[in-house]
């Protein structure tokens, strides 16, 4: 029998909607579909991604003031607004290559993983070429932003990372039966993970200390050397993993510095290896994106938060804060005395860690495939 085809779609503005993406087409298989993951960044203009997603990353990175003033005022004008309504013409505008793309495959089904695609998808009336087929959603953060939220009765499903995400699609007006409460889907390395000492001596560490992983994210965001600096001259008996990412940067800087702290400090580029590594270690140090939050949880580690963004960073380190599973800082110093002060609590970081674990959904992406499946069986005999 053949199996239907589902295809997902993100963009590569930040690296979680295609780790969200990649997560879901991972467990297709197992769940009785077929799935093929599209980045519809690559198929617009260089300029248009330089305008979606390079411009976006700068403005969190030097602008964090004004993306929160944008962030708040595309989800208070709603999607009426003047604002909106011009980003959606200039969206519409450059989508025809993956547009074509996705009826050429025929799918069954198709999932985004950012509301980019399912805003282009859910509004384009009788346009060609026709794609006719149920489209999910699935919302990568644990907040919800008006522009997730597409015109009724577009959208078969919302995939909500918890219950809190669940209630305010509801309080948007979405009924209960398109709504299904998956968590974020995360790849299956970080599912049901022992943690491995030896990982650990591969880097000059020893299991008996406990061990910090402070992670930059894909790119490598943040002065990771100077952080790194920081935390080593606030605090001794520990040892420092640093995740440069694509940063090079950052980690010809760290690598240098790593002599002036032998057996305490390591660095390392883009890995995929993460999983093991969070495993492996006793605090972990990140930016709070959707799916960084979401693999934390799924590991069940301690977790300290670092200069969230404004938005949907800041929504997310909230989520961690009131479930007890991390602590936050705002600037490096506070960073410095957040971590001395889960180093010289044991238990604390073992109680953070046991609240990480409670949350996490480390089976999201399978929920999500076989829901979709579950829908198109529901379809079919109708």
């Amino acid at each position: 029998m053949k199996r239907p085809h589902l295809v997902v779609l993100s963009v590569s503005a930040g690296a979680g909607h295609v780790r969200a993406a990649a997560a879901v087409c991972s467990q297709a298989e197992a769940a009785g579909l077929r799935a093929t993951h599209i980045d519809i960044m690559q198929c617009v203009p260089p300029w248009f991604r330089w305008l979606y997603a390079d411009m976006y990353a700068a403005l969190v990175q030097r602008a964090p003031l004004l993306w929160a003033w944008l962030y708040r005022a595309m989800n208070c004008a709603g999607q009426a607004g003047l604002l909106q309504r011009l980003r959606r013409v200039l969206e519409r505008r450059f989508s025809a290559r993956w547009l074509a793309e996705v009826a050429a495959l025929a799918p069954d089904a198709i999932l985004c993983t950012h509301f980019l695609p399912a805003e282009v998808l859910s509004r384009r009336g009788g346009a060609t070429p026709r794609i006719d087929c149920p489209l999910f959603v699935h919302i990568t953060d644990f907040d919800v932003h008006a522009m997730w939220l597409q015109p009724e009765p577009m959208v078969a499903g919302y995939f909500a990372g918890n219950a809190e995400v669940a209630f305010q699609l509801r309080q948007a007006g979405v009924e209960d039966e398109r709504i299904v409460v998956s968590g974020l889907a995360v790849m299956p390395a970080f599912r049901a993970i022992t943690p491995s000492p030896g990982l650990l001596a591969e880097y000059g560490f020893v299991a008996s200390r406990p061990t910090v992983l402070l992670m930059g994210g894909g790119g490598g965001v943040g002065a990771l050397d100077a952080i790194a600096a920081r935390l080593l001259d606030a605090a001794g008996g520990f040892q420092l993993l640093v995740l440069a990412g694509r940063n090079r940067a950052a980690l010809t800087a760290l690598t240098a510095m790593a002599p002036a702290w032998p057996g305490r400090l390591a660095a390392i580029g883009f890995t995929d290896q993460v999983a093991p590594l969070m495993a492996a270690c006793d605090i972990v140090i990140t930016k709070p994106g959707g799916l960084t939050t979401a693999e934390c949880l799924a590991v069940g580690v301690a977790v300290i938060v670092n200069a969230p963004i404004p938005g949907q960073e800041e929504r997310n380190a909230d989520y961690l804060l009131e479930h007890g599973a991390a602590l936050k800082a705002v600037d490096g110093p506070t960073l410095a005395w957040r971590l001395r002060c889960l180093l010289d609590d044991p238990a604390r970081r073992r109680t953070m860690a046991q609240h990480a674990r409670a949350l996490g959904r480390p089976d999201a992406a399978r929920h999500i495939c076989d829901s979709i499946y579950s829908h198109l069986q529901g379809v079919s005999r109708c």
